[in-house]
C-alpha cells in the first residue's frame, strides 16, 4: 500500500529549493513606533502601493492604519 501523500507530484523536495532564503526569527523584540512624522494616508509613500490605487481601497487603509 502506498502512502497518501497530499501535494502536487511535480513539486519539488523543499530541501532541494535553492531560490529562497527562510529566515529564522530574531532573537531580541522588535519594536514598532508610530511618529507624528509619518505619512497621514496609508497610501502614501508606501511601497506596497506602487503608485495605483489598491483593488480594495478601504481594505488596504485598514491594514497599514491602526
Amino acid at each position: 500500500m502506498e502512502p497518501k501523500l497530499p501535494g502536487n507530484k511535480k513539486m519539488p523536495d523543499f530541501d532541494q529549493l535553492n531560490d529562497r532564503i527562510i529566515a529564522d526569527r530574531p532573537s531580541t523584540p522588535s519594536l514598532v513606533i508610530k511618529t507624528n512624522l509619518d505619512a497621514k494616508d496609508a497610501t502614501e509613500n508606501n511601497p506596497y502601493n506602487h503608485d495605483k490605487e489598491p483593488k480594495d481601497p478601504k481594505e488596504f487603509r485598514d491594514y497599514f492604519e491602526e
